[in-house]
């Protein structure tokens, strides 16, 4: 809780106090309910009108009088907080918003993100773990709120507009990555971006497959097609659990493919297709033809069952996971270029 709201909330709280026992006090002096709250009502915010009743007694009197400096006490303690907290919110934006742009006006070589939804996150957060430079764009306060609470740059505004582009540093920018759910607006994020930056390296979201030759005649360097992706997914933990486990077992691999990152290396899996030349010659066949660029270290057999670093002498058969080591290379790729 910020120091400006505290004192609203404490301000406010004394005020009810001083309502509460205002109220009580005119009840305990024989007044019925609705002329207590009324008779403090008026004192508290001194409105001027006449007494509910006359006020007789001299400990009712002083009592009155008790309440009226407290409750104008509280009055001006509210009054007071609330404009602190009006004026704190008002200046910490406009702070806020000079110190994004003077961040932004500093980028050089960084990545620009453009929507904050759930892909948009997850890239966020990769590029902040990768120590890359980012800002993301999106037109939704909410989400950019969210941003700025995980600590990220943000810019508000339609990525579908260049001068939005422009602010965010497009023609300094190495990389755009547009996710937004809408294929219409990428495609047109992409022809703005490539327009402004002919150099920038541009990844391009789309939901629809028949998009992804639009993005690419629009200037897209990649295209992702995460529905796309998320069956191929499935389709390899439904065909081969046991290697896929082993590929994406947290535990066991996180830190192995960061040191295989590291060295240029990467842990893959790919389906030996019933066509492939490599069906029926060895392990040892499959990694000399690709002179070490290919280190195999599983096999999920069809058949059922996994092979832990086979021999160069295994067999492979059609319908096997091939699950290997790669330099700069993708294994399925390399297996269906020997292709027969």
């Amino acid at each position: 809780m910020t120091y400006p709201t505290r004192n609203l909330v404490y301000g406010l709280s004394f005020m009810v106090v001083i309502m509460v026992i205002g109220v009580v006090g005119y009840m305990l002096a024989g007044w019925d309910w609705s002329d207590a709250v009324y008779m403090v009502v008026i004192t508290i915010f001194t409105v001027g009108y006449g007494e509910v009743r006359p006020i007789q007694q001299e400990g009712l009197r002083g009592f009155t009088m008790g309440l009226i400096v407290l409750g104008c006490i509280s009055v001006i303690f509210v009054s007071g907080a609330l404009v602190q907290y009006l004026l704190e919110g008002q200046i910490r934006r406009a702070l806020g918003d000079r110190r994004m742009s003077a961040e932004l006006k500093k980028l050089n070589n960084h990545t620009i993100i453009c929507g904050y939804g759930r892909i948009g996150r997850m890239v966020a957060a990769d590029l902040k773990a990768g120590q890359r430079p980012f800002v993301i764009v999106d037109k939704d306060t909410r989400r950019l709120e969210a941003a700025r609470e995980a600590g990220y740059l943000t810019l508000e505004g339609e990525a579908t507009e260049e001068s939005v582009l422009l602010e965010a540093g497009v023609t300094r920018a190495s990389c755009l990555a547009t996710v937004l759910p809408s294929d219409a607006s990428n495609v047109f994020i992409t022809l703005s971006a490539r327009d402004l930056h002919p150099d920038l390296i541009i990844i391009a979201r789309g939901e629809d497959p028949s998009t992804e030759r639009k993005l690419i005649q629009a200037g897209a360097n990649r295209v992702v097609l995460p529905a796309h992706i998320g069956a191929e997914r499935i389709t390899h933990l439904i065909l081969f659990p046991e290697a896929t486990e082993l590929i994406d077992d947290a535990d066991k691999s996180h830190h192995l493919k960061e040191e295989l990152g590291d060295l240029g290396l990467a842990l893959e899996e790919a389906v030996l297709a019933k066509y492939s030349s490599f069906v029926g010659k060895t392990v040892g066949e499959l990694e000399s033809i690709h002179a070490g660029n290919v280190i195999v270290v599983a096999l999920h057999r069809r058949s059922g069952g996994t092979e832990l670093r086979p021999t160069r002498e295994t067999l492979l058969h059609a319908g096997d996971g091939v699950v290997a080591v790669s330099r700069g290379s993708n294994l399925a790729k390399l297996l269906d270029m020997s292709a027969g």
